[in-house]
């Protein structure tokens, strides 16, 4: 009687476990979603194609997903007609065709826009290959205050080819007046 008394409990603590487990990846998701939902209101989504699945033109979208030949890979990148997606890189949807369940997609770097099948895109945040998840932010779609061209400092006025020294504003050298030949330059002359 004792060890059908321990089994029942024995169940109802894995019961227990399993729920607590399940309300806790039920919140996990759920917060991730409310985290990036203002991203898939704006368009964004999240590559998890791994391949040579962006095309410059819709026509090259079905001929690169259904198998080409490596000469046509070879091709289509040699001729920078296709792009590779890589699982969680972030994009931006600017434009989708129900039809032909392609999008077309704007990626950081890349200057013009591209097509892909839909169901390469997920509205669910995916982590890249560092398992980091991509904003637009830290790929680069959307440049930040702190992302211009640092050109660093400004040099000095008195800035000159040795340092501390510069020459006097308005000196140059004397017109029409050249070194000898053979004849090394003395200074103060």
């Amino acid at each position: 009687m004792a060890t059908r008394y321990w089994t029942i409990l024995g169940h109802m603590k894995i019961r227990k476990i399993l729920a607590v487990a399940a309300a806790a990846i039920a919140l996990t998701s759920s917060a991730l979603g409310d985290k990036y939902s203002d991203l898939v209101a704006q368009g964004f989504r999240w590559a998890t194609a791994d391949g040579l699945y962006a095309c410059v033109s819709k026509d090259d979208v079905p001929r690169m997903v259904n198998n080409p030949s490596d000469e046509v890979r070879l091709k289509m990148v040699e001729e920078v007609k296709a792009y590779f997606l890589i699982p969680g890189t972030i994009v931006q949807v600017t434009e989708e065709d129900p039809s032909s369940r392609l999008s077309k997609i704007r990626m950081a770097g890349i200057t013009v826009d591209l097509w892909t099948l839909t169901r390469f895109l997920s509205k669910h945040a995916v982590k890249d290959t560092y398992g980091v998840i991509e904003t637009p932010e830290t790929s680069g779609l959307i440049p930040t205050a702190t992302s211009a061209i640092d050109t660093g400092p400004t040099p000095a006025p008195d800035f000159g080819p040795i340092p501390d020294m510069s020459p006097a504003p308005g000196t140059s050298p004397t017109p029409g007046v050249s070194p000898a030949p053979g004849v090394s330059p003395t200074p103060g002359t």
